[in-house]
Formats: structure tokens, sequence, C-alpha cells
């Protein structure tokens, strides 16, 4: 089932989100936040998701 535009956007900006929030964690002292490597883990695979997601629908998204 292809995505719809809105769901396409939405994904996007999801996407653009988390790896805002991952370039921001890259400023932060990783001493200080407990079990960081977990965090930047779940934050690559969730990105790395929602871009395979969105070239798995790469066709023309249906009209919303």
């Amino acid at each position: 089932m292809e995505l719809t535009k809105e769901e396409r956007a939405r994904i996007t900006d999801m996407a653009h989100k988390i790896q805002s929030a991952n370039d921001s964690l890259a400023l932060v002292d990783a001493r200080k936040i407990p079990d960081i490597d977990d965090i930047q883990k779940c934050l690559g695979n969730a990105d790395k998701t929602l871009r395979g997601v969105l070239r798995s629908h790469s066709g023309k998204p249906k009209r919303t």
C-alpha cells in the first residue's frame, strides 16, 4: 500500500527530527548521559527504518 503525500511528509519530518536530536546529542559530553551509546543506536535505527520506508514507497504518492 502506498503512502499518501501527508504520510510521506510526516515520516520525512520525523526523520529530520531524529537526525537533529542525534546531531544535538553529539554536542553533549557523553560522560554526562547514561547509556548514550544505546540512545545513539536507537536514534540511528529509527532514522534508518524511516528512511527505508520512504525509499520503499518512493513511487507516486496517492492524493490526500
